[in-house]
């Protein structure tokens, strides 16, 4: 029975371990360039992911920052490093200043600005001009 207690507490460390901490500033370590669209016919800034945020694609992380529930029925949420009046979308911040939320089913329900920490496998979009460029999937409260 020890054993098994033993070899569960190491499980769970080595689980809890796995999911790094990340920052705004390391997702700030991309630079943009415009980019024509033909489907859309417009530029959109096409990013180029530097080597500190390429090495977080794909994998486990957490980050701190501003709940922008922006069409909760249709499932779309934003966390962004700073507060809806002053976010992206208003322009007063880059691409770089936000991730896309692929929430998980039966999550909390969110307040505009609520300051939250989310968990998730961070996903890296170049091309999808319908996407943010950084998506956080399996995302939920950390």
């Amino acid at each position: 029975m020890l054993r098994l207690l033993i070899i569960g507490l190491i499980a769970t460390t080595s689980m809890a371990s796995a999911q790094t901490a990340i920052t705004w500033e390391i997702l700030g370590d991309v630079e943009f360039t415009d980019k024509y669209s033909e489907e859309v016919e417009a530029y959109y800034y096409y990013p180029h992911f530097g080597p500190n945020v390429k090495d977080l694609d794909g994998q486990m992380v957490y980050i701190k920052g501003y709940m922008l529930p922006i069409n909760p029925k249709k499932g779309v949420y934003i966390l962004s490093k700073n507060p809806y009046a002053s976010c992206f979308f208003c322009g007063n911040g880059g691409p770089e200043s936000i991730i896309e939320l692929k929430l998980q089913p039966g999550h909390p329900k969110f307040r505009m600005d609520e300051v939250v920490t989310i968990k998730g496998r961070l996903k890296l979009n170049r091309d999808d001009i319908y996407q943010c460029n950084y998506i956080l999937e399996e995302a939920k409260v950390y």
